[in-house]
């Protein structure tokens, strides 16, 4: 079951509420409210940034009295968050996180590892080494977490389902692609009789699960869930990225067409919301370029880059739209070889 939704079930609250009242007057374990950022996702795995930002962080109601912050020594206080009249330096990652290591193995010791305190500290210890790029420190605490969860609260437990899916992003955040598919797999099916198919817990549940199946290779598997997501779907612009994922997964199986089909939607769709120059638009139009080379539509290919090329050359003040220029220059002169037009092609090199 959902953690916002078993929070705030049936208040008519949205996604953002929800998260937004569960992190009012709570404080982190290390005096933070961030999230894990999600390191090397492809354009064809992105989804709106704000289920990019994984690991979540459990926070401990308070009983009677404020909570200390995890990870101060009782009675200390919480930690220092800037310089202020102290001028005492604000504390780094490696200090934050440190501060966490200590309250854990405080609590392992008093309280054991399956005590409901001590697997809240192991997740947002978890979660720091997410934060710190620290991949496979964070599996391994998160799978322990995991695995203590599971024991004391149960699979179906809302605190269970932040841990597994924290490990799922971690997992792929670590390039384990088929261990993340495995955690996805049950978020999938545990949302998906909970909510429905069309709940964008499922279909947040089902994209992922896609894009780890794509990247292990189990390339007809994710097809099909990319198929269904879009089919279950209820925003547009989340129906562009799983259109782009499902390209990508369409050209590894050799489906060139269908992928074309694909990008032709979603640059119909950016183009009308966007304008022909945002950044986001030209990358569509250079992958549906490079598309039509794979298909080996060569004519097409031409034709496609040619277009891309002289609306990017004409929209170049960003530095990324500079960068795309050059790659779409590239691409254009291998098309224009490929399709045997030679002396185009040495006039863009």
């Amino acid at each position: 079951m959902s953690f916002w939704r078993s929070l705030f079930g049936g208040t008519g609250r949205t996604r953002a509420d929800r998260v937004r009242v569960v992190d009012e007057g709570v404080p982190v374990s290390d005096g933070t409210r961030a999230r894990a950022d999600v390191r090397g996702v492809d354009p064809a795995d992105a989804l709106p940034s704000r289920i990019t930002a994984p690991a979540a962080v459990i926070t401990e109601p308070s009983r009677g009295a404020p909570a200390p912050v995890a990870g101060s020594a009782p009675g200390s206080g919480p930690v220092d968050s800037g310089s202020g009249a102290t001028g005492r330096p604000a504390p780094t990652a490696g200090m934050r996180a440190a501060s966490l290591e200590r309250t854990l193995r405080s609590l392992v010791e008093r309280l054991g590892t399956e005590h409901p305190d001590t697997i809240t500290a192991r997740n947002n210890l978890a979660t720091k080494y997410a934060q710190m790029g620290r991949r496979q420190a964070a599996v391994q605490q998160f799978e322990l977490a995991l695995a203590e969860a599971v024991a004391v609260f149960g699979t179906e437990h809302p605190r269970t389902e932040i841990i597994r899916e924290n490990l799922a992003w971690a997992f792929e955040d670590a390039g384990r692609p088929a261990d993340a598919a495995a955690q996805w797999e049950v978020l999938l099916r545990d949302r998906e009789s909970a909510f429905g198919p069309s709940d964008e817990d499922t279909v947040e549940a089902r994209s992922r699960l896609a894009v780890c199946y794509r990247r292990s290779g189990r390339l007809d598997a994710a097809i099909a869930h990319y198929e269904r997501a879009l089919a279950d779907v209820q925003d547009a612009e989340r129906g562009e990225d799983l259109r782009l994922g499902l390209s990508a997964a369409q050209n590894m199986a050799g489906r060139h067409d269908e992928a074309i089909r694909q990008l032709r939607t979603v640059l119909a769709g950016r183009r009308r919301r966007m304008g022909k120059g945002h950044l986001e638009t030209l990358t569509v139009h250079h992958r549906l370029g490079r598309a039509y080379t794979q298909a080996g539509r060569t004519d097409e290919a031409v034709e496609t880059l040619r277009d891309a090329y002289r609306v990017a050359l004409n929209s170049s003040g960003d530095p990324e739209v500079r960068r795309l220029t050059l790659r779409l220059r590239r691409d254009l002169a291998g098309a224009y070889s490929a399709a045997g037009r030679h002396r185009e092609a040495d006039a863009l090199f």
